[in-house]
């Protein structure tokens, strides 16, 4: 509702309100934990290898800072030229070190099947990762980035991001401790404390702010892996091999389907 002369911030209610029990329903809308671990490792792996286009470590949001009087060392510095120089910052990666975590996704082996050969999706020539699908961001949360950052960043930088890794690793599990969520939903907290004590506000999008819902999900739901997206997405693949019509899809779909 506004208040005084402000306009109301939200406009639109859904029409699911309209129905009697979605008031008193405990999980309105399941979080899709497939993408939003794989914009999390975009967004984490973007802001590490400053990748362009991912990164959320920008101009604009260095601006910011300077807006809200926030870290001094960190705000960007005008040269004698007229251009913008950024400060280099606790989590940023020198090009040795680039090197170093790049060379060991590329030499990485895995069992048949594990994930896709990572070392095709790793560009050493411009030091960044390219075309990761969301399986592959799900391995790299959970076992890879651990491994590869843990000698080319400081310890308050490097601890909570193996820690987020390591919570992205526990919930995967298909047995979980119901015992132990609360104290999973507190280090969760903790951990995203942690990371805004060294990452910039523009990291915190609205995908990483659901990490603090997953495990009121878990209580709800049960294990991520029953109210996950893999299933629908594999059955996609198969469901899109039947359009040879692309002008009725809908058709080809349903005619392949029911043959």
């Amino acid at each position: 509702p506004s208040s005084g002369d402000k306009a109301p911030l939200w406009e639109k209610k859904s029409i699911f309100w309209l129905l009697p029990y979605w008031p008193d329903l405990d999980v309105r809308h399941a979080i899709d934990v497939m993408y939003m671990v794989k914009n999390v490792c975009e967004s984490l792996l973007g802001i590490l290898l400053d990748i362009a286009g991912k990164t959320k470590d920008t101009l604009k949001a260095r601006m910011d800072l300077q807006d809200m009087e926030l870290r001094k060392e960190l705000h960007p510095q005008e040269l004698h030229t007229g251009k913008k120089y950024l400060p280099p910052a606790c989590y940023t990666l020198s090009k040795k070190e680039k090197i170093s975590v790049c060379e060991f996704l590329h030499e990485v082996k895995v069992p048949s099947g594990y994930s896709a050969n990572i070392k095709r999706l790793v560009s050493m020539k411009d030091l960044k990762l390219i075309g990761m699908k969301s399986h592959d961001c799900h391995v790299m949360m959970t076992q890879m980035l651990p491994i590869a950052i843990r000698g080319v960043l400081l310890e308050k930088v490097r601890d909570p991001i193996i820690a987020l890794c390591s919570f992205f690793n526990t919930i995967s599990q298909k047995v979980m401790d119901p015992l132990k969520l609360d104290k999973l939903q507190q280090d969760v907290i903790h951990t995203l404390c942690r990371l805004e004590m060294c990452f910039p506000p523009s990291f915190f999008d609205i995908m990483v702010h659901l990490i603090v819902h997953i495990v009121k999900e878990i209580q709800f739901l049960g294990p991520v892996f029953l109210h996950q997206m893999y299933p629908f997405e594999r059955f996609m693949g198969v469901v899109k091999k039947y359009v040879h019509n692309r002008h009725r899809p809908e058709g080809c779909i349903a005619e392949g389907w029911a043959a």
